[in-house]
């Protein structure tokens, strides 16, 4: 693997009174969607109003979405998720399971990056919403000298609501620097073969603790209106397409693993299958007594997993009469995955 380049950095022919300039180095910011500093009404409200402000995420007009949003929705939601967050929330850091697992993996791989590249590279993360900021850390990397900077959005699907917003914000961020430092951004991932073994895997050492296989293996990405597919987002594709690879690498037939969408929000039609839905059909009309649940489009471990499905969705499983559930958790920071996002970013400052 090629090592960056050592820049070349001789500060003698500054005059006295310049400001003190820092010895350049490669920055990599690594980007998850967010979380809130706690659980409580004004916490979950501004967290609440910024992302669901995003016109990537809710694309309605202002005019008609704000007085909505700001007068009914964030009157009344901020009470519901702030439960559902208090549920799954590390009391112990004072942090939710995202927060602890986008740590986690950062700092291996920051451990990993170090150990090959010294200080050349320097490894940091940001959330889309919420802190720490994606302006925080870009201003950060620049005042510690970082004259390049990669930045990885942690989505294996791209999506306009997770993928391109996040680097939407990466961009703003740079507009608000006077000297910007060259910058790449990793592309999608979704169908890396190397992504691809780290979920087998993961799936297979799960099964492999069970008393008896899963009957269905259900594998659910975060859903978004069917809107956005019909006007181009390539994401309903793309969750296709890591299922189906999923599926020929364990080896298993069509009927043994089923596609669906979660988090529905709002009156209009998302991608569907619901997984919600689809998991009391599959115990009521096929009677299915044992699934498992697998969760491709987090790269870690979060509200939409621990709490909707482990909770929501496990419970209109059981109602419909199923019996046993297994979510099989995210690969987090997990030494395959580790290994795999260091290989990305490796490729991806090559030349630097």
């Amino acid at each position: 693997m090629q090592k960056p380049k050592q820049a070349d950095f001789d500060a003698s022919h500054l005059p006295v009174e310049h400001p003190a300039v820092k010895k350049p180095k490669i920055g990599v910011l690594m980007a998850n969607l967010g979380t809130p500093d706690n659980y409580d009404y004004w916490s979950m409200r501004r967290y609440l109003n910024e992302f669901l402000s995003d016109r990537r995420v809710i694309d309605y007009a202002p005019w008609k979405w704000q007085p909505l949003l700001q007068l009914i929705i964030l009157t009344k939601r901020p009470f519901a998720s702030g439960a559902a967050y208090k549920s799954i929330w590390n009391e112990a850091e004072g942090e939710s399971p995202l927060m602890t697992i986008t740590k986690e993996q950062t700092a291996a791989v920051r451990e990993r990056i170090e150990a090959e590249y010294g200080g050349e590279v320097m490894v940091d993360f940001c959330m889309r919403y919420g802190n720490p900021s994606t302006d925080s850390k870009v201003a950060e990397m620049i005042a510690a000298g970082c004259d390049r900077v990669l930045f990885f959005s942690l989505y294996p699907q791209y999506a306009g609501a997770t993928m391109a917003t996040a680097n939407d914000q990466f961009f703003r961020a740079m507009m608000k620097e006077k000297w910007q430092p060259s910058i790449r951004t990793v592309a999608r991932y979704f169908d890396d073969t190397r992504y691809i073994d780290a979920l087998a895997r993961s799936i297979e050492a799960s099964v492999a603790e069970m008393d008896e296989r899963p009957e269905t293996l259900v594998v659910s990405y975060h859903g978004m209106p069917k809107r956005y597919l019909l006007q181009g987002d390539p994401y309903h594709c793309q969750c296709q397409k890591t299922t189906r690879l999923l599926r020929e690498r364990l080896g298993w037939s069509d009927i043994e693993i089923v596609t669906t969408f979660q988090s529905v929000f709002g009156p209009e039609e998302w991608l569907k299958p619901y997984t919600v839905k689809e998991v009391a059909r599959l115990a009521e009309e096929e009677g299915k007594r044992r699934i498992a649940v697998v969760a491709p489009a987090f790269s870690a471990d979060c509200i939409e997993t621990l709490e909707e499905i482990n909770e929501e969705i496990k419970e209109a499983f059981e109602e419909a009469g199923g019996e046993v559930f297994h979510y099989i958790p995210c690969l987090n920071a997990g030494e395959e995955h580790v290994t795999f996002l260091t290989d990305l970013i490796k490729e991806n400052i090559q030349g630097w």
